[in-house]
């Protein structure tokens, strides 16, 4: 036991399965198994969501310049700071130190005070806004999909109005199954399945865009964005600093990051581990945005639509964007656990600590499942995420617009969680000395972002009072 122990000294978390395996890391959790891969797939399923959709429409805000170096200026950034969130996974030495299993770990061993609340409170509200992004995003596709056999069935100047609130029923009730997955290194296969989702959609989208630009003949679009012949002047600024935010949220995983760090087994040590995941799958999403963007562009010019999926029209091949829509829904499935799965760990945690006592909120009933591992059911983890997710469904039931909330969502967490709270961390783990040019030139870095972040916050909250002036509750048919 004493060798096994030594052996795996720094391998990596699988929350505790039942089960009498020797093999322990070195804080006594099972061994951790993640690779570069799943790690890879698990940044995938969290990043290329439906945040790749509103790129053409980003995109044809900017223009042919402005439009991709905004995008590959996003890449770098969350790139470098997530190399930087991934050397605060540990404290101390970066083979032997304490893990930080959490962000808010991370913040805590870190900079402590009141910093840690202040991350609690911007993490889990941008997880639950995210949450509500990924149940409209999922009905526009299913309503999508709808018309689009209505179309074809009843001739295209048939209405086939739809309503988006049975799409949003059904999607809250596969979460609610979904969100009795226990814990998130159970999600592996769930992360798989949407990661290759995403490249489905992504990949049709990509194809429909050129097909569109063979088909007219000419590349869409200009070199300044949209002209303000079709928009006025305030319009115009208002809508770049919202693509601003609508780019920023198609980047932003590091939410999860330090969570995805602590499935990973070692040596390596964990965060080398991570920085090669980092640089795979930032380098795979950037490839594939700025093909999605400027390729969506090149088709719609300065039309490009706010769900790229949706400027096709429903023609044909209709069957086409029907399989990219179901793909959205898939991923968006898989994805909405893969972000909630922390949300319910630090709520569950702080009942059990809080309530040690309480049968409800500990006591754990074993149910066999034929041909599957037994499963552990626990009242309190059942009722809870069963009322979360139905409080998500009915918010977006709510707030049906959603280009303007996910631009919101970015540009509200992009700041904090990818900029600010990394960079201190790691002039604090790394006791960075002040005025010293490292120091100044990750200050510079971090002002940089929030003038960005200020600015993007602003152009979505124009938006979003623009869509409440033509707004009723649960009335969204497109």
């Amino acid at each position: 036991m004493g060798q096994d122990k030594a052996g795996f000294e720094v391998a990596l978390d699988l929350p505790q399965q039942g089960g009498g395996s020797k093999c322990f890391d070195d804080d006594g959790r099972l061994k951790r198994t993640g690779t570069v891969w799943t790690a890879s797939s698990h940044i995938i399923t969290a990043v290329i969501g439906s945040g790749v959709l509103s790129l053409a429409w980003a995109t044809a805000q900017l223009g042919w310049i402005a439009g991709p170096a905004v995008m590959f200026l996003f890449s770098f950034v969350t790139y470098y700071t997530s190399s930087l969130l991934a050397a605060c996974y540990r404290s101390g030495d970066p083979v032997t130190g304490k893990r930080n299993y959490t962000y808010m770990d991370a913040v805590h061993s870190n900079l402590g005070g009141a910093k840690v609340k202040l991350c609690g409170m911007v993490q889990y509200l941008n997880l639950f806004g995210v949450a509500i992004g990924y149940t409209i995003a999922s009905s526009i596709s299913m309503m999508a999909i709808a018309r689009s056999n209505c179309f074809h069935k009843n001739g295209d100047d048939s209405p086939c109005h739809t309503s988006s609130n049975p799409y949003m029923i059904a999607f809250g009730v596969i979460e609610i199954f979904l969100s009795q997955i226990p814990d998130f290194d159970q999600l592996w296969w769930l992360s798989i399945v949407a990661a290759v989702m995403s490249f489905t959609y992504s990949t049709i989208g990509l194809a429909l865009g050129i097909a569109k630009v063979a088909e007219n003949g000419k590349v869409g679009g200009s070199l300044t964005g949209i002209s303000i012949n079709t928009v006025s002047q305030t319009q115009k600024i208002w809508r770049s600093f919202q693509a601003l935010g609508d780019i920023a949220f198609a980047y932003s995983y590091s939410i999860i990051l330090i969570e995805i760090q602590d499935t990973l087994k070692s040596p390596p040590s964990e965060s080398k581990t991570m920085k090669k995941a980092t640089l795979v799958s930032v380098g795979v999403t950037t490839l594939f945005y700025m093909l999605c963007g400027t390729m969506g562009y090149a088709a719609f010019g300065d039309m490009a639509p706010g769900n790229l999926l949706t400027g096709f029209g429903f023609f044909n091949p209709y069957w086409l964007i029907d399989i990219a829509n179901a793909a959205i829904v898939i991923h968006l499935i898989g994805a909405y656990q893969v972000f909630c799965q922390p949300l319910f760990a630090f709520i569950e945690k702080h009942a059990a600590k809080r309530f040690a006592d309480s049968q409800f909120i500990t006591k754990e009933i074993e149910i066999t499942v034929p041909g599957f591992r037994s499963f552990k059911l626990n009242v309190f983890r059942m009722i809870w995420r069963t009322i979360f997710v139905i409080l998500t469904t009915v918010i977006s039931m709510l707030l049906p617009f959603f280009n303007d909330v996910v631009g919101l969502l970015g540009a509200l967490g992009f700041w904090p969680l990818t900029v600010y709270f990394p960079v201190e961390m790691y002039i604090a783990q790394m006791k960075i000395p002040k005025w010293s040019t490292k120091w100044l030139s990750l200050q510079i870095l971090s002002a940089a972002c929030l003038i960005i972040t200020i600015a993007a916050a602003a152009g979505s909250i124009a938006g979003v009072v623009l869509d409440l002036k033509s707004y009723k509750p649960f009335k969204t048919s497109y």
